[in-house]
């Protein structure tokens, strides 16, 4: 066992005692982060607008800050990339992590100096939490590779740019610098293809033990070296045992990524966003991830049913409950206040809290009032491929078919097959009964013959890349949203029918 492995064991321990010590106390350790951020933001340009200095409770927050999104924060945010000073939080901000926006073009999410760090201890706090519970040391004797976008930042009023991955790549732990893949010159790539196959060329020959990324882009990875060698992942790296991964869920591609490595591997489940590092799976047999209390993050919730409503309820952890499906607000020190960053979770656990990412407020299908949300379509696909394990999936989506050539209105799902079902009408029906199963209104709608039953259309091997390629989102933080309440994506994706 290398000099890594022997003291990577006692740290985890001492990480795992310090991070109980937060989940087992967690109102109070939200009770204290939120004091101290409307303490330390009080004479900032937001804290003064918003009378900082006469909240003291989280009623008194509610009723002088409300909930925004990006659009609304904007104009604050444009203040500080301009160079202002103590617009949102003291000082200004040691980064913007830049990211492709909406109504607003490209997005700034700023990142500061108490920001910063809680990116990076959680991240090694999930690995040294799995070497805690499985005492599986050994994976930080190998070399690791963290798929991700380019670390070459830009400036812009002394304050530098770049997208979330890049940044983080700057702060790789010293004695982590010698395991670290890929080399920081092809790290720099910008070509996502290009990138990959320079990867697989360096990597070949090293001793892989942690792979992390995005799945859809790992398997694009995994299948270049399988294309390479003629050999599953697993044959090529003997020591590769952990996946680290997030931003979609894992399931969908859990069956095709087993397949390509040749074995079963333990993996992590991470929650990271530009906006904040927000859980990671904390214990190998939990469902969900430990919700990071104690990371500079204040935390609300609304119902998702009710967050169109006029004047909807605002809670924190002490009044959620398990399996309802809540937007999550956020108020952070990196000065994004009562901040709706647009997904929607669901707690699995309330000792400790710990979540799951249950979609986007803005991704999911009503197009006639069933409100069908990406979790479902994940669960009834899991359900399904479980069902008939022959079946692999690359990746898919779904959305509405409202006028069909012929007959009622459906949910069309995109899939790409790596083995596609011997009997399509089967399988599909599986994935329709789980959804009615999960989804009262859409059962509903399918028994009340507003809708019919969804249909499957298949897609050619790629097609999926091809769409991102051509979209210019190939690679980096991008994934295609598990669903859409238009037909935008869909249009596009039936040029790679088969």
């Amino acid at each position: 066992m290398g000099l890594k492995a022997i003291l990577a064991k006692p740290f985890a321990t001492y990480i795992k005692f310090k991070v109980n010590n937060w989940a087992n106390n967690p109102v109070k350790t939200q009770e204290k982060v939120f004091k101290e951020l409307i303490k330390q933001a009080s004479q900032t340009a937001f804290g003064k607008d918003h009378d900082f200095n006469s909240i003291h409770t989280f009623e008194d927050f509610k009723k002088r800050v409300p909930v925004r999104d990006y659009e609304g924060l904007k104009a604050y945010v444009d203040r500080a990339v301009n160079g202002e000073e103590d617009v949102l939080w003291k000082g200004k901000p040691l980064y913007f992590a830049k990211t492709s926006g909406t109504t607003s073009g490209a997005k700034y999410i700023p990142l500061t100096k108490e920001s910063m760090p809680n990116h990076i201890e959680a991240a090694r706090n999930a690995i040294l939490l799995y070497i805690a519970e499985t005492g599986n040391s050994s994976v930080v004797n190998g070399k690791m590779i963290f798929l991700q976008g380019s670390p070459i930042l830009t400036e812009k009023n002394g304050i530098q740019l770049g997208r979330l991955s890049g940044i983080v790549a700057h702060y790789v732990p010293a004695y982590l610098q010698k395991n670290r893949m890929p080399s920081w010159e092809t790290n720099c790539i910008e070509d996502w293809e290009t990138k990959v196959n320079a990867i697989v060329e360096e990597t070949l020959q090293e001793d892989m033990s942690i792979i992390s990324g995005i799945p859809s882009w790992v398997q694009m990875y995994f299948e270049k070296i399988q294309q390479t060698t003629n050999k599953k992942v697993g044959d090529v790296f003997k020591n590769f045992n952990l996946f680290i991964y997030g931003g979609v869920n894992y399931e969908p591609y859990r069956a095709k990524f087993e397949n390509l490595i040749g074995r079963k591997v333990d993996s992590i489940e991470l929650y990271p966003a530009s906006e904040g590092f927000f859980a990671y799976q904390d214990k190998q047999n939990e469902n969900g991830m430990l919700l990071q209390l104690n990371s500079g993050m204040f935390y609300e919730f609304i119902k998702a049913d009710h967050f169109f409503d006029e004047d909807p309820e605002r809670i924190t952890i002490k009044d959620v409950e398990k399996n309802v499906n809540y937007v999550m607000i956020i108020s952070t020190n990196a000065g994004l206040w009562a901040y709706n960053i647009g997904d929607t979770v669901m707690f699995t656990s309330l000792k400790p809290y710990r979540i799951i990412v249950s979609g986007r407020i803005k991704h999911f299908i009503s197009a006639f009032g069933e409100h069908v949300i990406g979790k479902e379509v994940e669960y009834a696909l899991k359900e399904a491929l479980q069902v008939f394990p022959q079946v692999r999936v690359s990746e898919f989506t779904v959305a509405p078919q409202i006028n069909p050539e012929a007959g009622l209105p459906y949910h069309e799902w995109f899939i790409e097959f790596e083995n596609k079902p011997k009997d399509f009408t089967e399988f599909s029906k599986y994935i329709d009964e789980s959804l009615q199963k999960q989804n009262s209104y859409y059962f509903d709608l399918i028994e009340g013959k507003v809708l019919q039953p969804l249909k499957i259309s298949s897609l050619k091997k790629h097609a999926f890349q091809n769409y991102m390629k051509s979209q210019g989102k190939l690679g980096g933080q991008n994934k295609i949203p598990r669903l859409t309440n238009d037909r935008t994506i869909a249009n596009q994706l039936t040029k790679y029918l088969l």
